[in-house]
């Protein structure tokens, strides 16, 4: 049969985290860069099927083809690495400034290929500036404030909601990752990331690369957003709750329970009753 299962699955999330901690820099910043410019277009995407259809829900339902593509190609979202990249450090394979440095290379080439991707549809959808921002640029521009300086209005309210709305993001994403290694097939992983990713979408929740192209994009067509407030009232706690949420919710909670034995213990068998272990 071609489902995998939860146990095997999480020796499959091991070794993936071991082998994107074995990736050098370069491949990190080319396969991150490339990640974050897909899940741009899956947004632009995702606005263009709400705006032309007056319906939010179609945006849901179009925007995973972005995650799915990353996951056929395996490629690099800082999101996705923050519930496996840490599992060959708990599992005493890895140190922990690996896993930081990961995270760091792996960020830097999302945010570059999400900016990267936002000056180029900015062009497209402006003509390079000489046309007011209607539509999917006037939604985008729209959103990029709504994700910024409206969280700022209500202070420490608004910090708090956007770092929980985050944590619930990644959760998801990070579902979807690991759902996808429960089958071999290419159509059982684009339906089983695809639920997960929806879900997030479709409630407005927040993602980190996902907002490295709103934000700027926004900016670059006239959304009334400074540098601080992107990063002060967005994406610190944004990076910080998919951090916290991706790990905890879905990396942390399945190693914990299905964390692969040792094969020492797997030789030796469960201890019968009543007899300690040595």
């Amino acid at each position: 049969m071609d489902y995998v299962k939860p146990a095997d699955v999480a020796v499959a999330m091991l070794e993936t985290g071991k082998r994107k901690l074995a990736l050098a820099p370069r491949d990190l910043l080319i396969r991150g860069m490339l990640s974050g410019a897909i899940l741009g277009v899956a947004t632009s995407l995702a606005f263009t099927g709400a705006v032309q259809t007056g319906q939010p829900l179609v945006g849901a339902l179009i925007f995973p083809v972005g995650l799915i593509a990353i996951v056929l190609l395996g490629l690099e979202l800082v999101t996705g690495s923050f519930a496996l990249v840490p599992l060959p450090w708990l599992n005493r394979e890895a140190g922990a400034g690996s896993v930081l440095v990961n995270w760091g290379w792996v960020f830097i080439g999302n945010l570059i290929g999400s900016v990267a991707y936002g000056a180029l549809i900015a062009i497209a959808l402006t003509n390079m500036g000489t046309a007011a921002p209607a539509g999917v640029a006037a939604r985008i521009v729209a959103v990029a404030e709504l994700k910024t300086t409206a969280y700022e209005a209500i202070g420490f309210a608004g910090w708090v909601t956007v770092f929980v709305k985050a944590m619930l993001c990644n959760w998801m994403v990070c579902l979807a990752v690991v759902l996808a290694m429960t089958t071999n097939s290419t159509i059982g992983k684009i339906a089983c990331a695809w639920m997960p990713v929806f879900i997030f979408f479709a409630q407005g929740f927040e993602h980190s690369v996902v907002n490295m192209f709103i934000i700027p994009t926004g900016m670059m067509m006239g959304a009334k957003v400074t540098v601080a407030q992107w990063w002060l009232w967005n994406q610190i706690p944004v990076t910080l709750g998919n951090l916290l949420g991706g790990f905890t919710f879905t990396g942390l909670a399945i190693y914990a329970t299905y964390k692969p034995q040792p094969a020492i213990e797997l030789a030796r068998g469960p201890v019968p009753t009543g007899v300690p272990a040595e």
